[in-house]
C-alpha cells in the first residue's frame, strides 16, 4: 500500500509485552526484597515523573496545529504509548510477586531461592552465584533466575553435591562447594 494513504495518527501495533521471561504457567512472581524495590521504584517514576512530564509536552505540542508534521506529538505520543505499556507490564508483575528474605530461610544446608551458592567445575575453576527472581537476573553478575536451567540444577542440592545441566555449551557439571544465604 502506498504510504500515502496510510493514517499517520493510526496507533501503531504494539510490540507485545516489554522483553522480560515470562513465568512458568501458575507460578508466582518470587524475587528478592531488593527486587521488589527495584521494580516499585520504576513503576513510581513512570507514573509520578515521567509520564505526567511527557503529557505536558504532548499537549504543548498538539496546540501548535498541524499534527501529521509535528515531530514532538509523533514521537511523544509513541513514547507515552510505550510508557504506558510498561507501566501495565510492572503492575502485572507486583501485583503477581512474592517476596521472599533469604535471611530467613532455616534450611540452610540446600540450595533455595535466594541462595549465593559457590560452584566448581572439572577444570576447578570456581563461580558464585545468587538465585534470584527472574526479574533480577544478570548474569554477568552472577544473579541467576530461579527457572533457569543452572538454577533448577541447583536447588534443594547441597554442599559437597555435583549437579548436572544443559548449558548453551552442552552437558556440563558442577560441584557445590558453598551456600550462603544473606
Amino acid at each position: 500500500m502506498n504510504k500515502a494513504f496510510v493514517k499517520e495518527d493510526a496507533p501503531e501495533e504494539e510490540d507485545g509485552p516489554p522483553s522480560a521471561p515470562a513465568l512458568p504457567h501458575g507460578t508466582k512472581n518470587y524475587m528478592t526484597r531488593r527486587g521488589y524495590g527495584l521494580l516499585k521504584a520504576e513503576l513510581d517514576h513512570l507514573v509520578k515523573t515521567e509520564r505526567p512530564a511527557l503529557v505536558q509536552t504532548v499537549a504543548w505540542a498538539a496546540s501548535n496545529g498541524d499534527r501529521s508534521e509535528n515531530g514532538d506529538y509523533i514521537y511523544g505520543k509513541k513514547r507515552l504509548r510505550e510508557i504506558d505499556r510498561r507501566i501495565r507490564f510492572l503492575m502485572k508483575r507486583l501485583e503477581n510477586s512474592v517476596v521472599v528474605d533469604p535471611a530467613r530461610q532455616e534450611n540452610t544446608d540446600q540450595v533455595f531461592f535466594g541462595a549465593s551458592v559457590t560452584v566448581c567445575d572439572a577444570d576447578g575453576t570456581e563461580a558464585t552465584y545468587r538465585i534470584v527472581g527472574i526479574d533480577e537476573a544478570d548474569a554477568g553478575q552472577g544473579l541467576i533466575s530461579w527457572i533457569s536451567p543452572l538454577a533448577r540444577a541447583l536447588l534443594k542440592a547441597r554442599e559437597g553435591d555435583t549437579v548436572r545441566f544443559a548449558s548453551p555449551a552442552g552437558p556440563r557439571e558442577l560441584e557445590i562447594v558453598e551456600i550462603r544465604y544473606a
